[in-house]
């Protein structure tokens, strides 16, 4: 990066800048530091990645499928519950001990014995509950891993239908919002449940241990009050959380919209009324959590008043107990101590069921997504696309992205190998569809779309992408160098393979003049470079990855004339050689190919050379006499 990269003998010399942000190094005085601390950096080995275009038949997503592999680790983790929850309730035990066997007996060495077994206790319970932390810890964030992989492996595997229908920052708050909640569960949640719970339920078994009639009043005061809360809040939590979650993906779609659609929002004005939609958005989200907020404070407030009163009862009839002597002091202060704790794990069981209802509404909105079946799945006996020659047939082919409204109607199409075909015609009329459904981006509602006799549904998807190329009609770069946006269907060509596509194409002059060449940043969607030098690096990236057919959507539609010049000579030195297809809006395009088929109203109503449709006098004719008014 120029004066950017880290400084000679830095920890960090020689590392590749592929974020294309700017890096001034390590201070001198802290790489020292910075060293050590890399040095104490475990291994990574490289990760180990299995992919599959196939849709597993898998059972929804649950909370308990989830975990299922994870049930050794899980185990040990409840384990370490179990003992830290026994050091925990320990205490109110010993200290009810200490005042009938030490204090009230005047016994100093029973007294500082159970004192010591006391601290013991607390000693060992902080250590448990450190290897507990580390151990759910490192556990939640495996989970969270292989879940972040699972769902982004599934969006990989969808079909353009599914991206088409849904907001990308709905998209986005699958992976971060939702994901981040459960995060929460697993980190602070499931562990923490356990834990209070199982020290509810040793309490519950000390405390009719210790004195059946107040244990019989604690419970029979507290429990069916609380459960009739906890019903109803349960409820209501439901119902909120489900909203804050739906309202949170509008909130991120919203957002993700107008920052990809600055440049339009800024042309025409719109950023005051803009700012007042989502205003609305964010409000209507405010709403929710404030719904969810309330629910919240009407139970937690009732759930604490239900305990003061259920403390009030017990310390009125023990008191009566301990003055007519059917209960020691020690016991009664024991069972207080205990009845303290006995509300205690209901208060953090209503604020962790907070996020638990959090982390299932997410579970049930990541589910929705890994249960979407692609709309174009690869066969299960599907076969490797052997080297082909390119000829494309379609025979029959209908196709509608409704499937009420069909956009093409009984296509018959034959391209010879090494053939060129342009499709053409007016705006609407299919000729894009004809380039989905050869790329196999989408299937035939009706018909079949095969190269050299093999149907496309009976194929691998790798198998058939590593054969055929795609040029859109606006390229999109990732963020980035120029050598990976060029390398990004053959990350292994060598060096000479790229300087030779790129001086093929006509890349080489764009390249020079780059401050870095090849490694120079086009930033993200490429903004760093022209619409043509945009072209010609997408059409460079198809060439390396040497394709037997080419798909070109108009490829051209947007350049000025010099621009298309420059990138019509690219496509003589690309199409060589290759079938190809060409959606052509200039008819300039379309008068370089073999042939050009004409589609009108989801009909081929037209085909042959420029010649001879002009010859026959028929919608050719009229679209080339148009084109020529308006060019001049």
């Amino acid at each position: 990066m120029g004066g950017f990269g880290p400084p000679p003998g830095s920890p960090f010399a020689g590392g590749r800048m592929d974020t294309g942000l700017p890096f001034a190094g390590v201070p001198p005085e802290l790489a020292a530091k910075a060293q050590a601390i890399l040095d104490t950096e475990p291994e990574h080995p490289e990760p180990d990645i299995s992919f599959s275009h196939r849709h597993g038949r898998e059972k929804r997503l649950t909370l308990t499928r989830f975990l299922r592999p994870h049930r050794l680790a899980l185990g040990w983790a409840v384990a370490l519950v179990i003992l830290e929850t026994a050091m925990v309730t320990s205490g109110p035990y010993l200290t009810g001990l200490g005042i009938d066997r030490g204090i009230r007996a005047r016994d100093t060495g029973a007294l500082l014995t159970i004192a010591l077994i006391f601290v013991g206790t607390v000693v060992a319970g902080t250590y448990l509950s450190k290897v507990r932390i580390q151990v759910s810890g490192r556990l939640g964030e495996r989970l969270m891993f292989e879940l972040r992989i699972k769902v982004f492996s599934h969006f990989q595997r969808l079909s353009l239908d599914f991206f088409t229908r849904e907001k990308a920052g709905v998209l986005m708050s699958r992976m971060t919002s939702d994901i981040e909640s459960l995060t929460q569960l697993f980190h602070q949640g499931l562990i923490n449940m356990f834990v209070q719970a199982l020290t509810l339920l040793i309490i519950s078994v000390i405390l009719f241990l210790t004195s059946p009639l107040l244990a019989v009043i604690t419970i029979g005061v507290v429990v069916p009050v609380m459960l009739a809360l906890t019903l109803w809040f349960r409820a209501a939590s439901d119902r909120g959380f489900n909203l804050v979650r739906d309202r949170i993906a509008l909130v991120l779609a919203d957002l993700s919209e107008n920052l990809a659609g600055i440049r339009i929002i800024t042309a025409h004005n719109r950023r005051r009324h803009n700012l007042v939609h989502h205003r609305n958005v964010v409000g209507d989200y405010t709403d929710a959590n404030n719904y969810t907020a309330k629910v919240g404070a009407l139970y937690g407030p009732g759930a604490e008043t239900v305990s003061v009163i259920g403390q009030a009862i017990i310390l009125v009839v023990g008191a009566n107990l301990v003055l007519d002597g059917k209960l020691g002091l020690g016991a009664l202060t024991a069972f207080f101590l205990y009845v303290t704790m006995f509300f205690a794990p209901i208060q953090q069981l209503v604020q962790l069921y907070n996020v638990y209802q959090q982390g299932r509404a997410a579970l049930r909105k990541l589910g929705d997504v890994l249960d979407t079946v692609p709309a174009v799945p690869e066969a299960d006996d599907a076969h490797d696309l052997p080297p082909i020659e390119g000829e494309i047939r379609l025979e029959g082919v209908t196709f509608g992205y409704d499937p009420r409204i069909p956009v093409l109607r009984d296509i018959d199409l034959v391209i010879a190998p090494g053939e060129t075909v342009a499709v053409v015609g007016e705006t609407g009329a299919g000729k894009s569809t004809i380039a989905k459904l050869v790329t196999r981006f989408y299937d035939p509602s009706a018909g079949r779309v095969l190269i050299d006799g093999h149907d496309l549904r009976e194929v691998t998807f790798t198998s058939l992408r590593q054969q055929i190329g795609v040029v859109p009609q606006e390229p999109f770069l990732f963020a980035g160098s120029i050598r990976d946006n060029i390398t990004f269907a053959n990350p292994d060509a060598s060096d000479d393979e790229i300087a030779e596509a790129c001086r093929q194409i006509g890349l080489d002059d764009v390249v020079a003049r780059q401050a870095d060449g090849l490694d120079s940043a086009v930033h993200e969607r490429g903004v760093s470079l022209s619409s043509g030098e945009r072209q010609l690096l997408a059409l460079t990236r198809a060439f390396l990855a040497r394709p037997r057919v080419l798909v070109l959507d108009e490829a051209t539609s947007n350049l000025d004339l010099r621009s298309e010049t420059r990138i019509e000579q690219a496509l003589d030195v690309l199409l060589e050689g290759r079938t190809a297809i060409i959606i052509a809006h200039r008819l300039a395009t379309a008068m370089r190919a073999d042939r050009i088929a004409v589609v009108h109203d989801g009909h081929i109503v037209e085909i042959g050379s420029h010649d001879e449709l002009l010859a026959a006098g028929g919608r050719y004719t009229r679209l080339y006499e148009t084109w020529m008014a308006h060019t001049n």
